[in-house]
């Protein structure tokens, strides 16, 4: 049998075959990758700007300009007028193998009667249409019927002549006319009273004037309550302008009305007076004094009577609050060194201010204080002690003690295995290292002037011992022109 060769698909631009390798898709056609370009421009498409109209390919500005609307705001650029019909493009590629694809006017088909655009009469297809009114309109059709304004589905107003209008317009014509309405707010435009000289009349009408059954009406008045107007308030129907407080007439609602007593309905102001409770701390809303047919006899008999003696229930001895030694109860307990205080009592015994559990100071006299008065009573005394920075020297003798008086009792330790300046064992909780040794904390200071050392001052002398810059360079430093006591002064020690 002779060999048939497969039939490939045919390029609709070239008419040869496309194979695999070079083929591209669009319109469910294949086309050569070469052929692959827009009929106007020659410009190589890909699958994201490629158009495809009747088997011809199309960029997307080429396909815009041949199909898509043309007129004021569409074309090359925004709100600019395009009447680009395409004939610069053909002369260009005259000698070039096109579809010979051209420019020509847009024609729209014309619709069945009452099929199409209710503007235009064509069809309308799903990429363009616009719905109103139950119809489907182009999207250049769908604009204002007056003003010819582009409309949206939140600015488009269905008129009754089955027109479509912007709101402004739709508002002239089909919009309320008289003293108020018109194109701007507050305006004067009256249409019905151009003849007359006054704007029009408004009325008061009288709720009272269909009177109601004995019973049924509105409480107030006695007319008949209808649906549009009524408010309910005590299982009854009121009238909307008769829904007032009964003293003072104040306009009422569901959050302020209160039921009188009397079958009436009031304010809470109003409420609060005739039926509220009298005497002191009542009243309108404040606490002042209203004593309406009250004697000053029986507003003293009723005034709240308060007994500020916290000792007046005493506790057993031991067992009350330290200061009053009355009983404490729950309400009023503060706890201090382990005992309970009245909440009026826990105060500083010097200077009675108010403490807390972050002010108060358990001192050793079993009482409590604030900390400056802790500190004057219990604290240290001396040179740079006290409430404030000054001298204070109540004893004969300094309380500043130093290293040298060893305050440490009991056995030392082993030899080269204790502190290096007193011997005792250093424990873990108060050791500070340095080259030569554990230090206690308190030891661990200048062995000259005594100040205490940490790790960005200390210095190690050759002698064993430590010592602060200062004084490890006035000992140990170099001597001589420059150095010494001060800055360029001659020291021969």
């Amino acid at each position: 049998m002779p060999f048939k060769p497969v039939d490939n698909p045919k390029c609709p631009k070239c008419g040869k075959s496309v194979y695999a390798a070079e083929e591209r898709v669009a319109g469910g056609l294949k086309w050569h990758k070469m052929c692959f370009k827009c009929g106007l421009c020659q410009k190589l498409l890909d699958s994201t700007n490629c158009s495809e109209h009747e088997g011809e390919l199309y960029c997307k500005v080429c396909h815009a300009r041949k199909f898509g609307p043309k007129g004021y705001g569409f074309g090359g650029g925004a709100g600019c007028l395009s009447m680009d019909t395409g004939d610069h493009l053909k002369g260009e590629n005259a000698g070039v193998r096109t579809n010979g694809a051209c420019l020509e006017p847009r024609v729209i088909a014309k619709a069945p009667p009452g099929e199409g655009c209710p503007r235009c009469g064509g069809f309308v297809y799903a990429a363009e249409q616009m719905l109103a009114r139950g119809r489907a309109w182009h999207k250049e059709c769908f604009k204002c019927g007056d003003c010819l304004k582009r409309l949206d589905s939140t600015n488009c107003c269905e008129g009754p002549d089955k027109d479509i209008y912007c709101k402004v317009c739709y508002a002239k014509k089909f919009g309320p006319k008289g003293y108020g309405y018109g194109k701007g707010a507050g305006v004067l435009q009256s249409d019905p009273y151009a003849n007359g000289d006054h704007a029009p009349k408004t009325t008061v009408v009288d709720t009272a004037a269909i009177q109601a059954p004995p019973g049924k009406g509105c409480p107030r008045c006695g007319g008949v309550v209808y649906a549009a107007e009524q408010v309910l308030a005590k299982g009854r129907e009121w009238h909307r302008k008769c829904f007032k407080c009964r003293d003072c007439t104040k306009t009422l609602d569901s959050i302020i009305a209160c039921d009188g007593p009397d079958s009436e309905v009031y304010c809470k102001t109003c409420y609060g007076k005739k039926w509220g409770p009298h005497g002191y701390g009542f009243a309108c809303g404040s606490g002042f004094l209203q004593t309406d047919g009250l004697s000053e006899e029986e507003i003293s008999a009723n005034r709240p009577y308060y007994n500020p003696d916290t000792t007046s229930i005493k506790a057993p001895k031991g067992q009350g609050c330290p200061r009053c030694g009355g009983m404490v109860f729950a309400a009023e307990q503060q706890l201090a060194k382990g005992t309970m205080w009245h909440k009026k009592c826990f105060n500083c015994a010097e200077c009675h201010r108010p403490l807390d559990s972050m002010l108060a100071c358990d001192g050793p006299d079993k009482e409590i204080h604030c900390r400056s008065c802790y500190a004057k009573l219990f604290g240290p005394r001396g040179f740079g002690y006290g409430h404030a920075p000054t001298l204070v020297s109540t004893d004969s003798e300094p309380t500043i003690t130093y290293t040298e008086q060893l305050p440490f009792t009991g056995q030392k330790a082993a030899k080269g295995k204790g502190c290096p300046r007193c011997g005792f064992p250093v424990y873990a909780a108060e050791q500070m290292h340095s080259k030569n040794g554990t230090w206690h904390r308190r030891c661990f200071s200048c062995a000259e002037c005594h100040k205490s050392l940490d790790s960005t001052n200390l210095n190690d002398g050759p002698n064993g011992e430590i010592y602060c810059r200062s004084c490890y360079g006035r000992n140990f430093g170099p001597k001589g022109v420059g150095f010494g006591m001060g800055a360029g002064t001659l020291t021969m020690a």
